[in-house]
């Protein structure tokens, strides 16, 4: 291995480091509570050595939420391409549930917190986002095409239904919010399956989605709230 190859193996290993140590602190002592000297104890670097890697906090922030999209990304790919377009949302969205059981780190960065800082547009994963967005909206629409579900149905409006539907069981068992002896995932199956058989009946939606600006992302799967700032 050359001097070069191993000086960015390095640093890969202590950029991961860092992240690591991030995610954790900010799930653990909330995010506005830590700072970057904090982290740079916690794997016993400077300061200055963290920031010769990200500029602020924040930076650190959206590198998590891009690991974190990056991977439920590849959950939702993998667990797609099923002929039947209503069991490929079944799918997309049960990957989505599972990923909160998997990644409860993350999902709680992702989903939960409302301290940390806001995704917009203006972020260097929206690009991800917007795909992964496609790929959930994709079977919406092709069973709306194929008359698995109503052709008044916006897949947009769907899309933010069935999302929050799948999201409450989500919440409830990524918080221990169930009594021991209550299956998250039971609940989870039994949600998703209703809020499809609504969809199915023509239930009347009401719901309008925000249109995209500079400052808010469109069909959002992330969440939104107030900035944070660097600490």
């Amino acid at each position: 291995m050359g001097i070069k190859e191993r000086h960015d193996r390095e640093r890969h290993a202590v950029r991961a480091s860092i992240l690591t140590a991030a995610r954790d602190l900010f799930v653990a002592e909330g995010y506005p509570n830590v700072s970057i000297r904090k982290i740079a104890e916690r794997i016993e670097y400077s300061p200055a050595a963290i920031y010769s890697y990200f500029p602020s906090k924040d930076a650190i922030f959206f590198a998590l939420a891009a690991e974190g999209f990056q991977t439920l990304d590849a959950r939702i790919r993998d667990a797609a391409g099923d002929a039947d377009p209503l069991q490929d949302l079944r799918h997309c969205f049960w990957a989505f549930y599972e990923f909160s059981k998997d990644h409860r780190e993350f999902f709680h960065l992702m989903f939960i917190d409302r301290t940390v800082p806001v995704i917009t547009e203006q972020w260097q994963g929206f690009g991800l986002l917007q795909q992964l967005i496609a790929r959930v909206a994709a079977p919406i629409q092709r069973s709306v095409d194929t008359g698995r579900l109503p052709a008044s149905l916006d897949p947009v409006v769907a899309l933010h239904v069935l999302w929050a539907a799948v999201t409450g069981p989500a919440v409830l068992g990524n918080t221990c919010r169930l009594a021991p002896d209550e299956d998250p995932d039971a609940l989870a199956r039994d949600v998703l399956e209703t809020t499809l058989a609504g969809l199915r009946a023509g239930t009347s939606l009401t719901f309008v989605p925000c249109q995209p600006t500079s400052s808010s992302s469109p069909v959002a799967l992330s969440r939104s709230g107030v900035s944070a700032h660097e600490g």
